[in-house]
C-alpha cells in the first residue's frame, strides 16, 4: 500500500467529486499553492493511486435503456483469460471481476432494448467456449456511484 498524508486524501477526496475541478479551487479548499496541488497530483498519478481522469456518461442519453449484471460460469476457472478476451471484444460490457462464489466472471454491460439483450447474452457471450451457464440481473436504478474514501 502506497503511503500518503492528509494533503493527499483531502485531494483525493476533492478530485473523487469532480475531477474537472481546476487546481486553483483544490489549492484554495486546502489552504495551499496551485503549484503545491499540482505536485502533489502528479506524485498520485506517478505512483498509479490516481489512474487516469475522466466523465460520467449517462448510457440512457445513448439509447441504452438497459443496464444488466451477467454472472458468468465457466466448464473450468483455467478457461478464464480465453473467455475475458472474448468479452473485451463486445462494447455492450463495460466492466468485469474475476470473482469467488456462484460465478466465475461477473460482467456489467448496458443493452438498447431486451432484444439487443438476447442477442448479446444468447448471439454473444453464451457462444463463447467454455462458457457453460449465465444468470442475468437487470439493474432498476444505480443510486450509488463513488470511489472508496482513502484508508485513514
Amino acid at each position: 500500500m502506497e503511503k500518503i498524508d492528509c494533503l493527499d486524501k483531502k485531494i483525493l477526496q476533492i478530485i473523487s467529486h469532480n475531477a474537472r475541478i481546476p487546481f486553483r479551487d483544490i489549492a484554495e479548499e486546502c489552504g495551499v499553492s496551485r503549484a503545491a496541488i499540482h505536485q502533489r497530483v502528479q506524485h498520485l498519478v506517478d505512483k498509479g493511486i490516481i489512474r487516469g481522469s475522466g466523465y460520467f456518461i449517462d448510457e440512457k442519453k445513448l439509447g441504452y435503456s438497459i443496464c444488466v449484471y451477467v454472472g458468468i460460469l465457466l466448464e473450468k476457472a483455467s478457461m478464464y483469460r480465453a473467455v475475458v478476451e472474448k468479452l473485451e471484444q463486445i462494447p455492450e460490457i463495460v466492466e468485469s471481476q474475476y470473482t469467488l462464489g456462484n460465478y466465475t466472471i461477473l460482467v456489467k454491460l448496458f443493452a438498447k432494448n431486451s432484444a439487443d439483450l438476447m442477442r448479446i447474452l444468447n448471439g454473444r457471450i453464451q457462444e463463447i467456449e467454455g462458457v457453460t451457464a449465465t444468470e442475468t440481473l437487470i439493474s432498476l436504478e444505480q443510486r450509488i456511484n463513488r470511489h472508496v474514501p482513502p484508508i485513514q
